[in-house]
């Protein structure tokens, strides 16, 4: 029986969820041994719960993390965030993550470098961590 231990991130119906506990139960009278699935929305934070059988495949999303260095914060809440090959980004908001954004914020008014991590899976983007590079230079 086969039952997905070993992935960190399951995609519960139209969202990607890291996956925190996974349980299995026995075979039934009538069907299949399950396998109950705890996940948490890795851009909103929610939890998830999921029961599939042991025996039907899983989807599992493409999650991608990638740096860039932060160049400016705009007033309505945009950064502008360096791509390696010197283009600009600039769709993306400043987290949610009350600790993280101010982070951001306080690195960025005294003049530091920051590294940003963006966090992509299924057409969403969101910062999720920071780097500090040290002062500018």
């Amino acid at each position: 029986m086969i039952c997905l231990l070993f992935f960190l991130w399951f995609l519960f119906l139209p969202k990607s969820k890291q996956v925190v506990e996974v349980s299995t139960s026995k075979t039934g009278k009538h069907g299949h041994a399950k396998c109950h699935f705890v996940g948490i929305d890795i851009f909103s934070g929610k939890k998830l719960e999921d029961i599939v059988p042991s025996s039907h495949n899983c989807d599992v999303p493409h999650v991608n993390r990638t740096d860039y260095q932060l160049i400016d914060i705009s007033e309505d809440g945009f950064v502008s965030l360096l791509t390696e090959n010197g283009n600009t980004k600039d769709d993306l908001r400043l987290p949610t993550d009350e600790n993280l954004l101010s982070q951001i914020k306080d690195g960025f008014a005294e003049g530091k470098d920051l590294v940003v991590t963006v966090m992509s899976a299924m057409g969403e983007e969101q910062i999720c961590a920071l780097k500090d590079i040290g002062p500018k230079n």
